[in-house]
């Protein structure tokens, strides 16, 4: 995904609100809920106009939405009561360069005067020369006797271009932070770095780096699994992932994990989880795929990329942690997860997702198990192989609640 950094401006702008309060002799000083105005700029480098914007302003302590469309403006207002709001923008834009482009940004309000004027910062992609994420199973599935069977999770990563491209030491990075909460982390900037909780970094070519050892053809996939064996030979239910491209490391024999030597291990860099690599069961996490720049490595990211930050935990106190970062820069593709009823935020730059997908309608839903989130199909490329749409909104992009496109086994 290639990115544009922008330049943020302010723009001033009027708007008005007001307080009703009314005095009968049967009521004293009765008031209606106090109303703002809000008034969005938008701003983006290398963006001439704003063809059209969808808006959402979610008020964070009671989830009320708040929804505005807009066509060729450059600055609208929007009465919302007091409150403090997440807003997301997502829309078409046209560039200097007069092509049209999907945008995105985020920004955050606190409505507690008549007038708030808030710039929200715009990004935008031009369709990108890299993979992107298919799908990603992380539900696990249940026994025919009811049970939990959390192996045969895995990352379908599909090269949606018309070129080779090499999967070698291609990245997978998971959030440290969730879809579903927010401690307020200090420091934290979302349009600079990922946090994570777990790096994988797929194998290359130890004898020589510089000569590719994984080619994927345009249209194709690479599939890489929690545990690349037959999980139908534990339970009917689980999925047949014997001939995955990549597994992570079994190092967990007591949690049934085998090593299939046949299948190549990915490199557990980073995890919090004691040497294991363990997806979020309900799918409250966000995911990327990123690609080390010229002139870094495993190496260069263990030694300048750690995150520290702090929180203030329930108890009032602070809470200090030691993680590690992926800079935007290095990111290619990216999706958000979570659900309906639990939703809070998107853990990535607008400029990597602006969206989110889920499988479950609710948190633990029961009906999840064996469901992915899945991107949809837009039509074919040359070998008749599926082209994927890529508006970098994973709420556009993924169908929620899919079937599992591997349940049958892999097949290319």
């Amino acid at each position: 995904m290639k990115k544009t950094v922008l330049l943020l401006s302010f723009v001033a702008m009027m708007g008005a609100a007001f307080t009703v309060t009314s005095c009968t002799d049967d009521e004293f000083g009765v008031q209606t809920a106090q109303i703002g105005v809000l008034t969005l700029s938008f701003t983006g480098e290398d963006i001439s106009s704003y063809e059209n914007l969808d808006i959402e302003l979610r008020e964070v302590n009671t989830g009320a939405i708040i929804n505005k469309k807009t066509q060729k403006v450059t600055a609208t207002s929007i009465e919302v009561p007091y409150g403090s709001y997440k807003i997301i923008v997502n829309g078409k834009v046209v560039t200097t360069q007069l092509t049209t482009a999907n945008a995105a940004g985020t920004a955050a309000a606190d409505i507690t005067t008549m007038v708030t004027n808030i710039t929200v910062p715009l990004y935008y992609k031009i369709f990108h020369e890299d993979f992107i994420i298919e799908e990603v199973f992380f539900t696990g599935v249940k026994t025919p006797d009811g049970k939990n069977y959390n192996s045969s999770r895995y990352f379908k990563i599909v090269n949606n271009t018309d070129k080779v491209l090499y999967a070698d030491n291609l990245i997978i990075g998971q959030s440290q932070f969730m879809t579903t909460e927010d401690d307020n982390p200090t420091p934290y900037d979302v349009n600079q770095y990922f946090p994570v909780k777990g790096v994988l970094i797929l194998p290359t070519n130890e004898v020589d780096p510089a000569i590719k050892k994984y080619p994927v053809q345009p249209g194709d996939f690479i599939v890489v699994a929690d545990n690349a064996i037959n999980h139908k030979a534990q339970t009917s239910t689980a999925f047949d992932l014997h001939n995955a491209d990549f597994e992570f490391p079994s190092t967990a024999p007591a949690l049934g994990q085998v090593d299939n030597p046949a299948v190549p291990n990915v490199d557990v860099a980073f995890t919090t989880a004691k040497n294991m690599f363990i997806m979020h069961n309900r799918g409250f996490e966000s995911y990327v795929i990123a690609r080390f720049p010229a002139g870094e490595s495993k190496d260069t990211f263990l030694q300048n990329r750690k995150y520290d930050f702090s929180y203030i935990n329930s108890a009032g106190t602070v809470t200090k942690r030691s993680v590690y970062s992926i800079p935007n820069t290095w990111i290619i593709d990216g999706v958000n997860n979570s659900v309906p009823t639990k939703f809070f935020h998107t853990l990535t730059s607008p400029s990597i997702d602006a969206g989110w997908t889920s499988a479950g309608s609710v948190d633990s839903d029961p009906t999840r198990f064996g469901k992915s989130v899945r991107r949809k199909i837009t039509g074919r490329m040359m070998g008749n192989k599926n082209l994927y749409m890529d508006t970098n909104n994973s709420s556009n992009d993924f169908v929620k609640d899919s079937e599992a496109s591997l349940k049958d086994g892999i097949v290319h």
